[in-house]
């Protein structure tokens, strides 16, 4: 954080982290519900395999799906290499890490586009692709 950031921006990004840490815990315990209690009711996700995914529940039913099969005792990490406000209320963050099994790793670098509204922060759009090549964090 730069020298020039206010108490308001630091306040903002506190709040944008919160909810990448709420979406790793859910991730940890396998919580499809806050997954998606952590999108906005029209938010969007581009994810691997081709997947385009529209609005909260239609985000809920996809993690569901995903905690229940693929990614079943699956650790998420995501190291913050770029948080940035395009405007009050409208952060991106760019994040290098990926979800982490016993003898599996897919690394991955994510962008996240969160907003702030009347329920407070919620992601709006996120969209990954995989690091070839690299190790994720934590790794």
């Amino acid at each position: 954080m730069s020298s020039a950031t206010t108490p308001r921006t630091r306040s903002a990004e506190a709040g944008v982290r919160e909810v990448l840490d709420g979406v790793a815990r859910a991730w940890a315990g396998g919580d499809a519900d806050a997954v998606a209690d952590a999108c906005a009711k029209n938010a969007r996700m581009v994810l691997s395999d081709d997947r385009f995914l529209r609005g909260r529940e239609m985000i809920r039913t996809a993690m569901t799906r995903e905690f229940a099969t693929a990614d079943r005792g699956r650790t998420l990490v995501q190291d913050v290499v770029d948080l940035r406000f395009l405007q009050p209320g409208v952060a991106v963050v760019v994040t290098e890490g990926g979800d982490l099994v016993a003898e599996e790793r897919r690394p991955v670098r994510a962008t996240w586009v969160l907003a702030n509204g009347l329920d407070g922060w919620r992601i709006a759009a996120y969209q990954n692709s995989r690091i070839a090549g690299e190790t994720p964090p934590g790794a």
